[in-house]
């Protein structure tokens, strides 16, 4: 007796998991079980928030372009116009901004004429006339009350070309916190103002879910199925996100750079622009069940 008695403990050991894995429907079933927060009255609320900040980061980058018959030469020229510019930038900083440099040479073929009259490059060893050098500086600008300054100092540099400056935002640990946590704020609000509306009153909290799943199940088309929130997001102001960094005035400007070859302060003010970062939109969203009464 005892060995039919092991095996069958054995058999419902290992079943035991399997089973607790399975959904407890398949979608499009008629009648499926509800999920156990909602065998009493509940109201499911979603707390979905937004909030406009400023973008915290820059970048662009700038090109050099030197062409001589040397290839030592041409790279050398192209690094010294280059290298006191990079000296210039470094002075801030890396935690104010990044910059990353990088030097590639190409020779410059003897061109002729084909048959049909295109103009085609003799790409043999022996025919290279010049060498082309280009020295490319990127900078990522971390601290944005720079970015005019800086590029403006690039600007005054006078590289061949300049991209353009695009934008992104980084938020904080912190910021990332407080918009959670007015996430869950709204969801209070908006499961209260229901509540009243309906006539009824909030009881304990069944369920809180950060990711807002769970306030999406579908229970009359067949649990469990997920589907997007159809609620428009509350718009929180960016003090209740970022704090008095929001509010801060922005640093003042660095000194002069050193004197030598970098641009004088007189030409950095002249290729002053006005570059000012965009808004950019974070949302959040929070699920949390209450009981009714």
């Amino acid at each position: 007796m005892r060995a039919p008695l092991a095996a069958a403990l054995l058999l419902s050991a290992i079943a035991g998991p399997t089973l607790a894995q399975t959904p407890p429907a398949t979608i499009g079933q008629p009648y499926v079980p509800a999920p156990w927060w909602m065998r009493d009255p509940v109201i499911a609320s979603i707390g979905y928030v937004r909030v406009e900040l400023q973008a915290n980061r820059a970048g662009f980058s700038a090109t050099f372009q030197v062409v001589d018959r040397s290839v030592a030469e041409a790279s050398r020229k192209a690094a010294d116009q280059v290298r006191a510019l990079s000296q210039t930038l470094a002075a801030y900083g890396v935690e104010k901004v990044r910059v990353e440099t990088s030097l590639t040479t190409q020779p410059l073929y003897d061109q002729y004429r084909d048959e049909n009259g295109v103009l085609r490059d003799n790409t043999r060893a022996d025919r290279i006339e010049r060498y082309q050098a280009q020295a490319t500086v990127s900078l990522s600008v971390r601290d944005v009350a720079l970015l005019e300054r800086i590029y403006a100092t690039v600007v005054a540099s006078q590289p061949n070309s300049i991209s353009q400056v695009y934008f992104n935002l980084e938020p904080d640990n912190d910021a990332k916190t407080n918009l959670a946590g007015a996430a869950m704020r709204d969801a209070r609000t908006r499961a209260e103002a229901a509540a009243r509306n309906a006539g009824a009153t909030l009881g304990s909290v069944r369920v809180i879910d950060p990711t807002g799943r769970a306030c999406q199940t579908d229970v009359l088309a067949g649990w469990p199925s997920y589907g997007s929130g159809a609620s428009q997001a509350t718009t929180v102001e960016a003090y209740d996100v970022m704090g008095a960094r929001a509010m801060a005035m922005p640093a003042p400007p660095p000194p002069p750079p050193p004197p030598g070859q970098a641009p004088s302060e007189a030409q950095i003010e002249a290729a002053r622009l006005a570059l000012q970062p965009p808004l950019q939109t974070l949302t959040d969203q929070a699920c949390v069940v209450y009981g009714l009464n």
